[in-house]
């Protein structure tokens, strides 16, 4: 049972009768029975709640800003109509709007409600409860009970950096031979053989062909195709932190003083990731995808090039970053048993110098001894903004700080490039480009 505000305002009226009679205590009798009585009335002839039926029906996926609607049909078995309000409660990142609704559903029929959901979070969204207010013809109060009706959305990557994709493909259709430029190296397949002329690697000499044209001719070479790239996405507690604002995009929820807005840095991974798949899989290489921390949280293979993309945005859609240490052995011995043939890793992770050098740099020669490794990460933006504060005592030692956190970064992207493996260190809006730049540099060198 609920009561309205009309009954609060018979209740206040009731108030100054009690003020104005002449016997108070015998007037509050009077005007409590009375007000009991008229809600009594109006419970009995609202219509019932407990009887009501619900189905819904409408989308179950959606992309991150985007909107949605999802029905609840609301069906009355009963004799009375059912004239009040509906309160579908789903939590509060799954921005469902409007929060009431009105219902009128006379006896035997049924009425469709309609829901707006605008996420603000990846993952799977869930409906709560179903909570029906079924008011009297007095409107003084109401019949209210909560019915559970299953339903889910599952909130997708929003994949921003497709915008990058068509630059992208060009420059691939350049090394694969569909414009003329031809890029020659080791490790690449042969496509055709022209006169030598100053500049050439010797290497590229066919001595052969030479011998029987009399003349110097060499090879010239196309990226190989059908290789394999391994994405592995570190979902540790350094994939937690918030950096830069994605566009277009509402912010999850609105950050407290002091506290990073934006995406974490998990998310500017997978958008990274979502464009080097779509490219890799157009140049014809075969994409798996891993998720690990402390034990493997998603693994897609053997995905066909159509199929590729929306496997991995469901695949990705309901990983969140776990707040614990990333076993880095354990990640390289996942990667290792599912990788058995030479092939492209990319390990999108954070160049934290603790955490690179207690884990991840000592057991990284095992991976790169086997594989070509590719080491991507997320700068954060306002580090630098800090390092160019020199304003206040305070914005100087915030700056020193800055200065030392960029050079342990530049270290241990030394260490790493040391040991043969690759690394792009990008801001947050570059990082997606700057990931397929290098793997379309590793593909024209022949290194995959």
């Amino acid at each position: 049972m609920a009561l309205t505000g009309r009954a609060g305002l018979l209740a206040a009226l009731g108030a100054l009768l009690v003020l104005a009679a002449p016997d108070p205590p015998m007037a509050v009798l009077g005007v409590a029975l009375l007000l009991a009585a008229l809600v009594v009335i109006d419970l009995l002839f609202a219509g019932g709640v407990r009887g009501l039926r619900f189905h819904r029906d409408g989308e179950r996926l959606v992309r991150l800003g985007e909107s949605v609607t999802v029905g609840l049909v609301v069906e009355n078995p009963g004799r009375r109509r059912v004239r009040g309000v509906v309160r579908d409660a789903w939590p509060p990142s799954a921005g469902s709007a409007p929060r009431h609704l009105r219902v009128d559903v006379p006896s035997g029929q049924r009425r469709r409600l309609v829901t707006t959901l605008t996420p603000t979070r990846r993952g799977d969204r869930e409906a709560v409860t179903v909570t029906v207010r079924s008011l009297g013809p007095l409107g003084l109060a109401a019949r209210q009970g909560s019915h559970v009706v299953p339903w889910s959305v599952r909130v997708l990557p929003p994949f921003l950096s497709r915008k990058h994709l068509p630059g992208k493909l060009a420059r691939l259709r350049e090394l694969d031979g569909r414009h003329p430029a031809l890029v020659r190296g080791q490790g690449t397949e042969f496509d055709s053989l022209r006169e030598y002329v100053v500049g050439d690697d010797v290497r590229s000499i066919d001595w052969r062909a030479s011998a029987r044209r009399s003349d110097v001719v060499v090879r010239t070479w196309r990226p190989e195709r059908d290789r394999r790239v391994l994405i592995v996405l570190d979902t540790g507690r350094t994939s937690a932190g918030r950096v830069g604002v994605a566009p277009g995009v509402a912010p999850r929820v609105a950050p407290l003083p002091g506290q990073a807005s934006g995406w974490p840095r998990l998310d500017w991974s997978m958008d990274a990731a979502l464009l080097l798949a779509a490219l890799a899989s157009r140049a014809g290489d075969r994409v798996d995808f891993l998720a690990y921390d402390r034990t493997v949280r998603a693994w897609l293979s053997g995905a066909s090039r159509t199929d590729l993309l929306s496997s991995l945005v469901n695949a990705m859609a309901p990983i969140e970053a776990e707040l614990v240490e990333a076993d880095s052995p354990g990640m390289v011995a996942a990667v290792l048993a599912r990788a058995k043939r030479r092939c492209l890793v990319v390990l999108l992770t954070d160049v934290n110098a603790a955490a690179m050098e207690e884990g991840l740099l000592p057991v990284l020669p095992r991976l790169s001894s086997r594989h070509t490794v590719l080491v991507a990460a997320v700068a954060d933006p306002r580090v630098a903004a800090m390092a160019s504060g020199r304003g206040t005592a305070e914005q100087v030692y915030d700056a020193a700080a800055a200065e030392r956190l960029r050079g342990e970064r530049r270290r241990i992207t030394a260490r790493l490039r040391g040991q043969g493996v690759e690394v792009v260190d990008a801001l947050p809006e570059d990082i997606a480009p700057a990931l397929a730049d290098a793997y379309l540099a590793l593909k024209a060198a022949g290194r995959l």
